[in-house]
């Protein structure tokens, strides 16, 4: 069996306390391994984010609303899982106050292609 230099978790309360950021930020990293990087995001108001780079992909940890991407316009409640591959356009829409995500990049710049 595969073993791990560390084994570790992030609770959400522990997470969610650290939005905002000092500078207030409404992103902040909670955890990074390798290629994986997690952040807690929780934006207020509307969802400035533009294309990332790299594969990304959500958890809702609270609240709801749509996610806009080239796919349509998706609504989402906590637990659910949403996916946007590198470099396309999506955003957050009409969310409840409040709501905030799991993030997960991974994978390398240009994302991994669909097989």
């Amino acid at each position: 069996m595969e073993r791990f230099d560390t084994i570790r978790s992030v609770r959400r309360a522990d997470a969610l306390r650290r939005i905002p950021g000092p500078q207030a930020e409404r992103s902040q990293e909670v955890f990074r391994h390798g290629g994986l990087q997690v952040k807690v995001y929780s934006p207020v108001g509307s969802d400035p984010q533009s294309p990332h780079s790299r594969d990304e992909a959500y958890v809702v940890i609270a609240g709801s609303g749509k996610f806009v991407s080239d796919a349509g316009r998706q609504p989402f409640g906590p637990g659910d899982f949403l996916f946007a591959p590198a470099g396309v356009s999506h955003r957050f829409v009409e969310f409840t106050d409040g709501f905030a995500v799991w993030v997960f990049f991974y994978g390398p710049e240009g994302g991994e292609r669909a097989g």
